[in-house]
């Protein structure tokens, strides 16, 4: 081919650029730690204005300043000693073949009862401070081979045994709230909500029963989900429930929980009840269902049943109030009231399951762990662990040798299933997208307090799938208040559309005064 006659026109096109590019300069970017997404970051890595090296050193200078100094927020348990040699190697191989994925060279923190091959799993219980697995659970595996760095394992509510009062566990004794040092940051994975409101991480992984993602999600003005019941995998995850229990990405914005979702959700043959998932995720990424505009037209119903009454609900209920304006406004469909017409508060508590599942949910992870595992079994952790292991669990494995005809299990069991098709036959019947309704009106209880009729624990006894995005702050205590969206079945791509949607509108999150920017964190580029 004679590509001479293409020279001119070509010449031409590239002065009429630089021509352009002379007159219309490529505007600066800013980068800021504590605000970036991960697709901020990736804009970074592409530019060359930073890699995964220097971001995470800089986590590790908010570690050393403000986790064990300054305010102490202690949420750190074992720090990866590898990390940074870690993040080197993945910063070689993105400039020789590219990035695995979003999450390459990106730091992230794990509640510490997600099995890591390289690092102990105390489930912050202090008989097993130096138990080491043999290998990851599922989801670090992903996160490993997605390119991510596992930066530290992170405190969380004591699993066996019994803190001292107003203590998160036995390993690691208190962690506090960054946003009020006087606030518990919520159970039980308080370690990963302080950590990711410090920005010790970009993003992290919690897990719950009844509402242990969301609560320290809420305490700490994060964005998080608790997924449908099957969508990620728990193998190698410490579990009460094999029912209820499930993972829950959290993070600092929804980007970044859609990001971490794309990598951790799920079939795992380890974990059959992700079979569920079979079929109904996307093939696309979560990320690609985020709109702006994803409020207009949707239909949002007000779920009333979940609204608590009462003087000290009343500032945090008219946050939420405040929420549903602000959705109508940007074009939301608000169907107010919705209600099953029962009264769910006092029936919620009393359909949980875990008590009934705990002793064989433990006996299939402590299996996991291998022959010189400093606990083996049941009979190992109440024999090792003494007076220190919970009575609960104690009259527990006392108790329930079965559950095939257990007439309590059996009932819990049923009625979960019974709330869940009454929530689903609402959202269909009014053909909405979504339920909406404070996780809770109040801020976190002060350390030594324990909290009375605060959450909203449906997701969790129905398996429904929740996304949770800040919704404010109270004034006295600066705590933090988030609106809960639920969804049918592994609808998280809409959930995550209307989270998006609403966060990009309120912009409610702000930043913990406790710890402030560091010199790098912030610059142009």
């Amino acid at each position: 081919m004679n590509t001479s006659v293409f020279t001119k026109p070509v010449t031409t096109l590239c002065m009429a650029t630089l021509l352009v590019a002379m007159q219309f300069p490529a505007q600066a970017a800013e980068f800021d730690l504590q605000t970036a997404t991960i697709e901020d970051i990736n804009k970074a890595f592409d530019a060359g204005a930073l890699n995964s090296e220097k971001l995470t050193q800089l986590y590790l200078n908010r570690i050393a300043a403000y986790d064990k100094t300054g305010p102490k927020i202690n949420a750190v348990i074992t720090l990866n000693k590898e990390a940074m040699a870690l993040a080197r190697k993945l910063d070689a191989e993105r400039k020789a073949k590219g990035p695995r994925s979003k999450l390459h060279g990106v730091p992230v923190v794990l509640k510490d009862l997600f099995d890591t091959k390289d690092m102990p799993t105390t489930a912050g219980f202090l008989p097993m401070k130096n138990s080491q697995p043999m290998y990851d659970a599922t989801v670090v595996a992903r996160l490993r081979d997605a390119g991510a760095v596992v930066l530290a394992k992170v405190n969380m509510s004591d699993w066996f045994g019994v803190p001292k009062e107003g203590d998160q566990s036995t390993v690691l004794g208190r962690t506090l709230n960054p946003y009020n040092l006087d606030l518990t940051p919520g159970g039980s994975s308080g370690g990963t909500g302080a950590a990711l409101a410090a920005s010790f991480s970009q993003v992290g992984l919690g897990s719950e029963t009844g509402v242990s993602i969301r609560n320290p999600t809420a305490n700490n003005s994060l964005v998080g989900l608790a997924p449908s019941r099957g969508l990620i995998p728990r193998a190698g995850q410490v579990m009460t429930s094999f029912m209820q229990e499930r993972c829950g990405p959290m993070a600092r914005s929804v980007y970044d929980v859609a990001a971490l979702t794309d990598v951790v959700a799920g079939f795992d043959a380890e974990d059959l009840m992700t079979s569920a998932s079979l079929g109904k995720t996307p093939t696309v990424s979560y990320t690609t269902f985020l709109d702006k505009q994803g409020l207009r037209g949707a239909r949002i119903g007000v779920f009333r049943d979940l609204f608590r009454k009462g003087e000290m609900h009343k500032e945090g209920v008219a946050m939420l109030e405040k929420a549903i304006a602000e959705m109508k406004a940007a074009g939301a469909v608000i169907v107010d009231p919705i209600s099953t017409g029962i009264d769910l508060f006092p029936l919620l508590e009393e359909t949980r399951t875990n008590y009934y599942e705990a002793q064989f949910s433990y006996n299939l992870y402590f299996r996991r762990l291998g022959p010189n595992a400093p606990i083996k079994n049941m009979d190992d952790l109440l024999a090792k662990g003494g007076s220190l292991v919970k009575p609960s669990i104690v009259k527990g494995y006392k108790e329930f040798n079965s559950l095939m005809h257990h007439p309590d299990f059996l009932a819990r069991k049923d009625t979960q299933e019974t709330l869940k098709d009454a929530a689903v036959e609402l959202m269909t019947k009014y053909r909405l997208d979504a339920l909406v309704y404070p996780f809770k009106s109040v801020p976190p209880e002060p350390h030594m307090e324990k909290g009375l009729e605060k959450d909203n624990p449906f997701s969790s006894i129905t398996g429904l799938p929740a996304v949770l995005v800040p919704a404010g702050y109270t004034q006295k205590e600066n705590g933090p208040i988030a609106v809960e969206f639920l969804g049918k079945p592994f609808s998280e791509p809409t959930l995550f559309k209307l989270a998006y949607a609403y966060e990009q509108i309120s912009k409610n999150r702000k930043q913990p005064a406790s710890v402030p920017t560091l010199p790098g964190e912030r610059f142009t580029y």
